[in-house]
């Protein structure tokens, strides 16, 4: 024991904190909203403890340390062989055993949450075959406090309540509380890479320190178990606003043995299973494990207080190198994510949560119809960009509840007549693309836009609102007719004979983007270190959104000759099945030696990309089951799929291996999402995100634009002779005009679209002469000023 001089332990304020692996082979919850805890699981431990919200994580990592005192200690994370299952079908409990490899002992981990409490419950036997180690071996619980999201600032104390030992952590309000069944025979705080209990152990096998306090640093905890003769005891990590509560918490859960709490949990699970009417397991190569299980890890994403709010991932891509200065990770809502999950448990007939979410996104949609870039549970922006797919996403979940009858007495009509507004007068170009890297225009961002406001309009119709209806779906006829324009090169070079196909995106000036943008000759810069280039020679799987959606035809020529492009330039066969990059000179994703993304790397191949190719399959009337296999097969041994999978050659230094996950985020609930929804898809027979409206709009009966759309952020400088110019504003103003230089002036008054809020005004060229100039500037009629500049439209 410690002499008292000695209680607190040294090396303040320990080494930098880091977070931990992504690489997650299992995530989990109760059902029950009573329980605020999820965890992670990866290399055979505990990841990250999640409370009191799906996007703040409270520790690096937990595990054991195994002794015999005098020759060893093994690390589970590091030393032993680690395997996953799932004891019980259709819910997120796991049995963990972990094995010395030469077969001495084992330990198995029975891991769950309190199914009514925030409680972290790992129920541990250690198994014994050495007869030599028999008696000798002792295990010691080391955990590693990230308080309310942070590694630095955390303070440990061994603690006492009657005469159970705990060991308490604190930082800001968030209290944590570990305890074991059978009790601890020692206990220490310290800090880490001096005085905590890996290092201790490490350099004699022993655990010779027993400080009592360890405070305002980089910490972790360590506790000696006092083992039974069974070798069998619980682990309780409890968490509270105060330490009052974190041990009220886990007094209640020890109370309890562990095998009614564990048949509480499942059962909770079991309640929540797919209906047999959705149960298309006949769609699948693994008789519907996959998709059961990726259901199970939609819904585990979702907050339980600010419902509705589902996190892209409980994971930060290349954790081990990211410190306290990366908050965010992918636990944040991103509305594009959330939609997918949304939907994508909507396939599987749960209306519920994609309800919530639709609420959720309504109730933190600005003013101005937009969405965060992302946020954090509560809607609190964390980073700042304007992305329109996320704007017309929002309409799309609300058309998908609204045809599956599954809104309740929700009416979505305000945050959609918003979102259409925005996208409107923010269109057609974004600030940022579905990768938030570039802006300009984008096949996938537009095909978004297109369908959104095609849904839009056609709801309007169903509600008796024509002018509504003709105003909306005037705009998105105009987009649809300018897609080729915007969006394809003519004199691409990446494939010999192919000169013509969709490029990644056309960029453009976020600030002042140009109407006439030439995907021909425009430049690039990829992010990440990707370099400059022609935007004609960058291509990306973006344009397979606009058969999807249903607005270009599968077998149209072009869409053909664009896949042959990317299939060329793109493609990867690997172990499991064809695989995408998103685009070519991708900078985000693991370096060739296999070391972590820093700022600069390399792109690989995503599965998400794997299950849209399979969705543009089944829309060309061929059978998706290869993709879903493949994507069931780039799962790892927990059925969790990644962001990113290694497409290079094998490196067993590196731990990278061909088809297998990097080291990006898992699971991403987008690439979850995207297999369940190409099961469904499957299932029907059609694209479970076809929107009618626009499939007969403009692949059926393709219809025709009759107008020429100018707004401010798209002041188009020319239009062709018989079409309508329209002149679409925010705010009320009288335009005033001229055709012979100013010679004769004329003033056309702005009409209000009432239920967009938007002023509009129409001018039909094939009353002005062709090849006249139509000049104009506008009078804002709140305001009572001029605007000060003049445009001018050509007419060719």
């Amino acid at each position: 024991m410690n002499s008292p001089e000695n209680t607190v332990a040294f090396g303040a304020p320990g080494i930098e904190p880091r977070w931990t692996s992504s690489a997650k082979e299992g995530v989990g919850t109760a059902y029950h909203t009573s329980c605020r805890l999820w965890f992670t699981l990866s290399h055979g431990i505990l990841n990250e403890i999640y409370y009191p919200h799906v996007d703040q994580p409270n520790t690096r990592d937990f595990q054991f340390l195994i002794s015999d005192g005098e020759t060893f200690c093994h690390e589970e994370k590091r030393d032993l062989n680690h395997l996953i299952e799932y004891p019980a079908r259709d819910c997120l409990f796991y049995r963990l055993t972990n094995s010395d490899p030469r077969g001495r002992y084992r330990v198995i981990k029975h891991v769950l949450t309190d199914p009514h409490g925030s409680v972290l419950l790992v129920h541990t036997n250690l198994e014994v075959f050495d007869e030599s180690l028999r008696g000798k071996l002792r295990l010691y619980a080391l955990l590693a406090p990230h308080m309310a999201g942070c590694g630095g600032g955390n303070s440990g104390w061994c603690s006492e309540i009657g005469a159970i030992k705990l060991i308490h952590a604190q930082r800001e309000d968030v209290h944590l509380i570990m305890a074991c069944s059978s009790g601890f025979s020692r206990r220490s705080v310290g800090y880490v890479g001096f005085s905590d209990g890996w290092q201790d152990l490490m350099h004699n096998f022993k655990m010779d320190w027993e400080f009592q306090a360890a405070e305002n640093g980089n910490i972790a905890a360590t506790g000696e178990v006092n083992l039974p003769d069974s070798g069998e005891f619980t682990i309780a990590v409890a968490f509270g606003r105060s330490y009052q509560s974190a041990a009220t918490k886990l007094f209640q859960s020890l109370a309890e043995p562990f095998e009614s709490n564990r048949q509480s949990y499942v059962r909770q699970w079991q309640r929540a299973v797919v209906n047999p009417e959705f149960d298309f397991s006949t769609d699948t190569s693994d008789g519907g494990g996959m998709y059961r299980l990726s259901r199970c890890v939609l819904l585990a994403h979702e907050d339980k207080v600010f419902q509705g709010a589902i996190v892209a991932s409980m994971s930060i891509p290349w954790g081990e190198t990211k410190g306290d200065d990366d908050l965010g990770g992918y636990h944040l809502v991103w509305t594009r994510d959330l939609v997918q999950s949304g939907s994508a448990l909507l396939a599987t007939g749960q209306t519920g949560t994609p309800l919530r979410a639709l609420i959720w996104l309504a109730a933190i949609q600005r003013p101005d119809g937009s969405f965060p870039q992302n946020s954090w549970i509560d809607g609190t922006a964390y980073w700042s960009g304007l992305q329109l797919d996320q704007v017309a996403l929002p309409i799309l979940l609300a058309w998908r509840l609204h045809n599956h009858d599954a809104l309740g007495l929700f009416n979505p009509r305000v945050m959609i007549v918003r979102a259409a507004a925005r996208l409107i007068l923010q269109g057609p170009v974004t600030t940022q693309d579905r990768w938030e890297e570039n802006a300009g225009y984008s096949p996938s961002t537009l095909a978004t836009v297109i369908a959104g406001l095609a849904s839009a309009a056609e709801w309007a119709k169903e509600f008796g609102k024509m002018d509504v209806a003709d105003f909306i779906f005037a705009y998105a006829d105009w987009l649809a007719v300018h897609l080729e324009e915007w969006t394809v090169t003519t004199q691409g070079e990446l494939v010999e004979g192919f000169p013509r196909h969709y490029i990644r995106i056309n960029p453009a000036d976020p600030n002042a983007p140009d109407p006439h943008a030439d995907p021909n000759t425009a430049m690039i810069q990829i992010a990440n270190g990707g370099g400059l280039h022609p935007a004609r020679n960058i291509v990306g799987g973006d344009f397979l959104l606009l058969v999807r959606f249903g607005i270009r035809d599968a077998k149209d020529p072009l869409v053909r000759d664009s896949i042959e492009v990317i299939d060329r330039v793109l493609k990867y066969d690997l172990p499991q099945g064809p695989g995408w990059r998103r685009y070519n000179h991708d900078g985000y994703g693991q370096k060739d030696d296999g070391s972590a993304f820093d700022g600069t790397g390399v792109g690989r191949c995503w599965p998400i990309l794997t299950g849209e190719r399979g969705h543009y399959e089944l829309a060309a009337g061929r059978d998706p089951k290869p993709f879903i296999r493949a994507m069931e097969d780039f799962a790892n041994q927990g059925g969790m799929l990644t962001e990113q999978i290694w497409d290079g050659p094998d490196l067993p230094g590196a731990h990278m291996k061909r088809g297998c996950p990097t080291g990006a985020a898992m699971p991403l609930c987008w690439s979850h999402s995207e297999y369940v929804s190409l099961v469904r898809s499957r299932h029907d027979g059609v694209c479970f995100a076809r929107v009618e409206p626009a499939f007969q709009r403009y692949v059926l009966n393709p219809v025709q634009s009759h107008y020429e759309i100018w707004s401010l952020r798209h002041p188009l400088r020319s239009v062709s002779h018989g079409k309508i110019l329209r002149i679409i504003l925010a705010a009320e103003a009288t335009i005033v005009w001229s055709t012979d230089t100013w010679a004769r002036r004329n003033e056309s008054h702005t009409t209000h679209q009432d239920e967009l809020n938007l002023w509009f005004a129409d001018f039909p060229t094939a009353d002005l002469p062709s090849g006249s100039v139509f000049s104009f500037t506008f009078f804002w009629q709140r305001d009572q000023r001029w605007e000060g500049r003049n445009w001018q439209v050509s007419i060719l």
